[in-house]
């Protein structure tokens, strides 16, 4: 099993499902979105299990900062935006095969292992 992970370092969000599949020993491709964006194909993937809106996180600084409250974009517009400023999405993104989830969620997570 391996698992990619996207997400800012800074996040404690990103730090606690990198510190979850370690002490599984689970290998982890870890993506920093502030060194390497997300390629929009692999937002994409994301976006259409869970929807665009489900990936933006508008309680980030960056997301009041641009002033997106009452925006008004199409989906791949979205996509586009959220690859140019990572800090607006709801981190980690978090793979495994074709399993996703968007933020913490350490049950899925640990249900994930259980099945492997």
């Amino acid at each position: 099993m391996e698992v990619q992970i996207f997400g800012v370092r800074k996040s404690s969000d990103t730090r606690k499902a990198l510190r979850f599949f370690s002490e599984r020993r689970i290998p982890v491709h870890f993506v920093d979105l502030t060194v390497r964006a997300a390629a929009i194909g692999e937002l994409r993937r994301f976006a259409q299990k869970f929807g665009v809106q489900a990936l933006l996180d508008p309680e980030s600084r960056r997301y009041q900062e641009l002033g997106l409250r009452h925006a008004q974009r199409t989906d791949a517009r979205w996509l586009e935006l959220l690859a140019d400023e990572p800090a607006l999405l709801r981190v980690p993104l978090v793979r495994h095969q074709q399993r996703l989830t968007v933020g913490l969620a350490e049950e899925e997570w640990a249900r994930w292992i259980a099945g492997a």
